[in-house]
């Protein structure tokens, strides 16, 4: 069986390669955070990216509902992840650099992933 495990296209095979990078970005960067805010808001930007990325091979060993269960719920955790992006650029954790940087490479995951939900459905 060809390594996209059935799924008829690239699309998961290029948005396991940029969620790693999302990731190997992602958590080194959240390092940099307020110590204070270690345990509140950096975990949960932590745990919403490993989870989406979790659900991403979880997905991938799925087929028919299953996997489109579990690619909606790794929409649900790439929100998640927008959502403390914006408070850490919010409350200057990130520069604006690193912002539109990271925002660029949610983006792009955020089409592939909507892409696999697409070719999932019409299935």
């Amino acid at each position: 069986m060809p390594a996209d495990r059935g799924t008829g296209g690239r699309e998961p095979m290029v948005i396991f390669a940029r969620t790693y990078d999302l990731v190997a970005w992602l958590i080194p960067a959240t390092l940099r955070f307020p110590r204070a805010q270690r345990f509140v808001v950096t975990r949960r930007l932590q745990d919403a990216a490993l989870s989406f990325q979790e659900c991403l091979i979880e997905a991938n060993r799925r087929s028919g509902q299953a996997r489109l269960e579990r690619l909606r719920a790794a929409d649900a955790e790439l929100g998640k992840v927008r959502f403390y992006l914006r408070l850490a650029v919010r409350w200057q954790w990130l520069s604006e650099g690193q912002y539109a940087h990271v925002s660029a490479m949610v983006q792009e995951v955020g089409k592939l992933l909507g892409g696999w939900i697409r070719q999932t459905t019409r299935g």
